[in-house]
């Protein structure tokens, strides 16, 4: 317990001198890495859930930019640019 408590110290003002997007990243992938470690009780599972929640967190963080939007051409594609 006392070691996670120096990880986060050393580790939370690194976070912030980080752009949204990898803000996002970082959160989403010790998110999944957690849940993953907890539901599975392996290893494997933690890196499965970090893999997983570090590319949500990633998607989630470049679609929030301030004056860019989401769109969709006429196949389905999507694609951003400024709203």
């Amino acid at each position: 317990m006392k070691k996670s408590i120096i990880a986060a110290v050393l580790v939370l003002p690194m976070l912030a001198s980080c752009s949204q997007t990898e803000r996002s990243t970082a959160v989403g992938a010790a998110s999944g890495a957690v849940i993953g470690g907890v539901v599975t009780g392996r290893a494997g599972g933690a890196l499965a859930g970090a893999a997983i929640g570090g590319a949500a967190g990633y998607l989630v963080g470049r679609s929030s930019r301030a004056d860019y939007c989401i769109y969709r051409d006429r196949h389905g594609r999507r694609y951003e640019a400024r709203c």
